[in-house]
């Protein structure tokens, strides 16, 4: 077993399921040790703090000698549950695979990074090299959100599975409560009341044709469009009584570009075009989450310093791309710091079988090593 093989394993035998996503989840705690531990004995300088209670990053930083760049290497430790599967924390080498929760998304990839960041000590750069370890990506990304409250980088690669692809762009999201709002009365006097269930079917046909239209106009080069879906519906107290209120939760996912007052704008569309028509018709939105698209130049510096490095040791120029999912990217971009997303092939994300290619993990420790030797010299 190659020594990023092993160092994953040992990684995904550290159940970390992210209590907030799966009640009862460890959280990262055992397995920031194990990473601050292994990061001190390998000669970082190691910081283990808490994002929140009980729930802990790790920053570990191969000091440079002064007067060069840095490059930040972000990876989350915490992980989904691990329903349907058979031992996910035991996990298992066949052929170029490594089994078990976390192989893939992400563990993999943060033991590239701790290797990666060890051998750029062992190079005795100018620059620092800041490994990031981060809890809670799973469900609000509070680890990344203090670590770049707290540290700067001059460019940074978050080490998400990408399938060995430069991700140079991906969705954000929103989510919205929408409530229509009725008259409570009993069900043998409807002439009392008005039924806010049946109101919320005209918000839902709205978003219907939102989703449509956004879809059917993709203007992004790397992520296409935007989209809608409704997520969750409750109203109405019994059989014989008339709702006197309906809550819709819904999603919608954005590209860069589109703001979450756009989105608020949408939704009050909808709501003002139904008003217009039915006097009867009342209905509020409000936002309850949201975080913002992530999006770089391609031909940022940081972007042809991966591509390059991947260039050299796949032989082949590796695609740039755009991926529908929300990572933590999006913040570390936030901050002010160029950003790309790279990381190995695999399969199995939140799934009921999950692996990750044991040869790609190497191959990320040249990548990410090369990248912090020609940023950081």
């Amino acid at each position: 077993m190659s020594g990023v093989a092993e160092l994953a394993a040992q990684l995904v035998a550290i159940e970390s399921i992210n209590p907030d996503v799966v009640a009862g989840g460890s959280g990262e705690a055992a397995v920031a040790q194990f990473v601050a531990e292994w990061c001190e004995r390998a000669g970082l300088e190691t910081t283990l703090s808490e994002a929140s209670p009980s729930r802990p990053n790790v920053v570990a930083v191969a000091r440079g000698s002064g007067g060069g760049r840095s490059l930040m290497l972000n990876a989350h430790m915490d992980t989904v549950g691990v329903t349907g599967m058979a031992d996910p924390f035991a996990p298992k080498i066949d052929g170029d695979r490594l089994y078990g929760r976390g192989s893939y998304d992400m563990k993999g990839s943060l033991a590239a990074c701790m290797l990666a960041t060890v051998e750029a000590k062992r190079r005795a750069l100018r620059g620092d090299v800041i490994l990031t370890a981060v809890a809670d990506e799973e469900f609000a990304s509070v680890g990344t959100e203090v670590v770049v409250a707290s540290w700067r980088a001059d460019a940074a690669v978050v080490a998400e599975p990408t399938e060995m692809q430069v991700v140079v762009a991906h969705r954000g999201f929103v989510h919205l409560e929408i409530e229509t709002h009725g008259r409570a009365a009993h069900g043998s006097r409807p002439h009392l009341g008005i039924d806010a269930i049946a109101k919320m079917g005209h918000v839902l046909t709205g978003l219907e044709e939102l989703d449509a239209a956004l879809r059917s106009n993709p203007t992004h080069p790397y992520v296409g469009s935007g989209s809608v879906h409704a997520s969750l519906i409750e109203g109405g107290q019994e059989f014989s009584s008339i709702p006197a209120r309906c809550v819709l939760q819904a999603e919608r996912r954005t590209i860069p570009g589109e703001s979450v007052s756009q989105v608020e704008d949408e939704i009050r569309a909808i709501i003002g075009r139904r008003v217009s028509e039915d006097p009867e018709f009342s209905a509020g939105v409000r936002v309850l989450a949201s975080r913002e698209p992530f999006e770089v130049e391609v031909n940022a510096p940081i972007v042809e310093i991966v591509r390059g490095h991947v260039a050299r040791v796949l032989g082949a120029e590796p695609d740039l791309v755009g991926v529908s999912y929300w990572a933590d990217s999006a913040l570390v971009a936030g901050a002010g710091i160029p950003t790309v997303l790279f990381g190995p092939r695999g399969e199995g994300a939140h799934a009921d079988v999950e692996w990750v290619d044991v040869r790609d993990l190497e191959r990320c420790v040249e990548i990410y090593a090369g990248a912090a030797g020609e940023i950081c010299a």
